[in-house]
């Protein structure tokens, strides 16, 4: 956008040489800002899909015998447990399986 608005100016308003100067300094700017906006996008992973599940807690909704419902940030989902768990029990995810969570006992 700086390059535009310099180009605008030198054909417009200033004179011959610092028509010039203007335009390639806004381009020089424009270029290091660009860099250094998409360095710093790059900097974390993204936080999104299944696998951001693993290792967070959930509360056990509908009881594991070994099968049920487990809530996770105000979503429910179905869940599989080895043993059985009462609804209020805290559980970890541990993998999940398509759209059936595993989960296993907070310790």
């Amino acid at each position: 956008m700086l390059t535009i608005v310099a180009v605008v100016l030198a054909l417009t308003v200033l004179p011959s040489p610092w028509g010039w100067v203007a335009v390639l300094a806004a381009a020089a700017i424009d270029v290091a800002e660009t860099a250094f906006f998409v360095r710093w996008s790059k900097r974390r992973r993204a936080t999104v899909g299944a696998e951001t599940l693993i290792g967070r807690s959930a509360v056990v909704v509908r009881a594991l015998a070994p099968q049920g419902q487990v809530k996770l940030d105000g979503e429910v989902w179905q869940a599989r447990a080895s043993v059985e768990l009462l609804p209020g029990d805290e559980v970890v995810v541990t993998a999940i399986e398509g759209l059936v969570l595993a989960v296993e006992p907070r310790k």
